[in-house]
This record gives C-alpha cells, structure tokens and sequence, in this order.
C-alpha cells in the first residue's frame, strides 16, 4: 500500500513494492511499431450514409429490392389486458403473413397504431420484428412524424435496429409549404430506402405529383404509398415513379389497368393468401368483387377500429382496444360472421371459430 512520509520540508510518496510495474525492456522497442488500422471492406461503402453516424450496415437492402415487393401488409399491433404488447399474438400474425406469401409488413403504421405508441415501444417492435423475421420478410418501420427533428430521430433509431426500409408522412396538422415538405423528406431520405405516404383524408394536406417527382431525384425513394386514386398513380407511373396503391378496393385495378407495383394492404391482415392472388395472378374481376364486400366492410369506420374487431371476433388477438378506439356494434359484428361465412372460413387468418363477441368482453385502455 503506498504511505505518506514526511521528508524534510517536503512530502514523498514511498511506494510499496508490489505497485511497481515491469519496465519495459529497451530490446523490445521492435514491437511498439505503429500500424494504420483498416476496417473490413465488407463492412463500409463509401460516401453511404448510414444511420446514428455509424460505420457498419446492419441488413443493408437496396432500394430496387424494396420496389420490388407486391403484397405489403399493414400490420396489426395486439396488446394484453394491461395494454402491453401481445408479442406472441404478434410473432403468429406476422409467421401468418409469411406462411401465406406476404413480402413486407408494415410496422407501427395506422394500422398498427404508432400513433397510439411511445417512440421506445415503437423502436422496439420494429427490432422485434427485424431480429426475428428480417431474413423471411421486409420489415418497414413507420418513422415518419410531423416533426422533422423526430422523424429523423426515429428514422435513425430504426435503420440502426436493422429496418429494411422506412414509411414516412407528410407533417400533419401543423402543415407547411410545398418547399417545406420537400425539406422535410430530404432529411429522412438521406438515411436509406423510403416509401413516401400520400393520405390526405389523414394528414390534411395531399403530397402533389410535382413535390414526389423532386424528391425522385433521389436514390433512396422506393416510391409512394397513394392514397388520391389511380390517376394519381397513372401519373407517378409516367414519370417512373414506383407506386404502391393505399386503397384497397382499388388495388386490383391500380395493379393490373394503371401500373402500380402492388399494394400496402389492410385487408391483407384478415385474408393474406386471397389478397397475394390479387397481386400476383394476373387479372381477377371475380376475386375482386368477391373481396369487395369485406374491403367495404373494413372502411365503413376510421382504420383500424374494424380491423381491430375482426381480429378479435376471429380469436387470433385478444378484445383489448386503446382508446380512442372502439369496437364495432353488435350489428356490425353479427355481418362480420356471415362475411366470413360468404367468404369461406378457411380464407381468414386463425383456427378458431368466427365470434359476435358480447359488448362486456372488450377491454378499454386509457392508460398504458
């Protein structure tokens, strides 16, 4: 142990003999040579912006490979009794998805409320996600915000957790300029894949051909998820834009009559294998107009309050809602049923038998 000693006028440090270090030997001086370090060359691409200011690519994908997926889900987001994640439901809707030839999943969307989510809880279901199913399906995190300092934020969060591609809106509510949008995409562009968000009956302001053929300039759009209708798409098309449909009833037209890529589908969360045929069997007028009753169905509330009550009805996640949201009534359950019926229950996601569901078992969570 070293002690103070008093040495003269002055103070020294007597140190014991088991602090003394081993001096380096002179004839070693060989081994001290400087060597430049180099990263692996796997690991870094040049002039590549990548997320949280980091060297390495965690699941990299190209952009082409997200413009080539046909069938994208919206996927739902179940919660316990307490209002937690229901991640075992989760882990079975989305292995469902998979099983029946869906090639991306939306993640935290409108459909699976991010809205409704803590940032924390929203960065961790898109990890989820990606470190469970990255390497059978496209995980697209929904990071978009009406504040660009947490889109960006978040957009780095989730391509740091490995995301394939991000989902962004438009600032809603407190909306802004056409120049003001295209800043506002270009901040989250730069960080990788993009899919852009046109819903205007959400945001209040529609996103216009002449802001996303801008924005097309750069390397990182995917393309568009549009919500305006198919000469909108038509449009986008002309100009090479690649475009998803965000309107259910009219993706079979958008699909195969406009040149949409695909769709980014709710329905698809109820019937993934019919919604797949859709996509990718060609033209299918039978098969849309069999479908259309249950899309019709789906939207007759604000996504994703019918949505939410068909999952329940079907057994595959339990009866608990956030509020705001609610169930549907009991008359519009009873048409579910028969929906499913008409449809064929071997089509719908889940093994159970299709429920009314009395009003008393649903679940209402305020706080969470």
């Amino acid at each position: 142990m070293a002690t103070l000693q008093s040495c003269s006028s002055s103070v020294c440090l007597r140190e014991s003999s088991a602090l003394l270090l081993p001096r380096r030997n002179v004839n070693e001086s060989y081994k001290s040579r400087t060597v430049k370090w180099r990263s692996p060359r796997g690991a870094v691409v040049p002039n590549f912006h990548l997320p949280m200011r980091s060297f390495e690519i965690k699941n990299r994908t190209s952009t082409e490979e997200i413009q080539s997926l046909r069938l994208i889900t919206a996927i739902k987001t179940p919660y316990l009794p307490d209002g937690r994640f229901d991640l075992e439901a989760y882990d079975a809707l989305v292995n469902t998805q998979i099983e029946h030839g869906a090639e991306g999943v939306i993640v935290g969307g409108t459909t699976g409320e991010g809205q409704l989510m803590s940032w924390d809880e929203h960065i961790m279901l898109i990890g989820h996600t990606i470190n469970c199913y990255g390497g059978s399906i496209k995980v697209i995190g929904n990071t978009g915000s009406n504040s660009t300092r947490e889109a960006v934020h978040a957009t780095e969060q989730g391509f740091a957790v490995g995301m394939h591609a991000a989902l962004h809106i438009n600032p809603y509510y407190g909306k802004t300029s056409l120049e003001g949008l295209v800043k506002h995409f270009d901040r989250v562009l730069s960080m990788g894949p993009t899919i852009i968000y046109n819903v205007p009956s959400r945001t209040g302001q529609d996103i216009p051909h002449q802001v996303i053929n801008t924005l097309a300039q750069n390397a990182n759009l995917a393309g568009v998820k549009e919500c305006v209708g198919n000469d909108r798409i038509k449009q986008h098309i002309e100009k090479g834009i690649v475009v998803w449909s965000g309107n259910d009833d009219e993706c079979h037209d958008s699909r195969w009559n406009h040149g949409a890529t695909g769709v980014i589908s709710v329905t698809s969360n109820l019937v993934p294998g019919l919604m797949r045929d859709l996509m990718f069997g060609g033209k299918n007028p039978s098969l849309n107009a069999k479908l259309m009753p249950l899309i019709q169905w789906l939207f007759q509330e604000p996504n994703p309050i019918c949505l939410n009550t068909a999952l329940a009805q079907l057994g595959v996640v339990r009866p608990v809602f956030r509020l705001p949201y609610v169930p549907l009534p009991l008359a519009k359950r009873v048409e579910f049923v028969n929906l499913v019926k008409q449809i064929g229950r071997e089509h719908f996601v889940g093994e159970k038998d299709v429920q009314v569901l009395d009003d008393d078992d649903f679940t209402y969570l305020d706080r969470y």
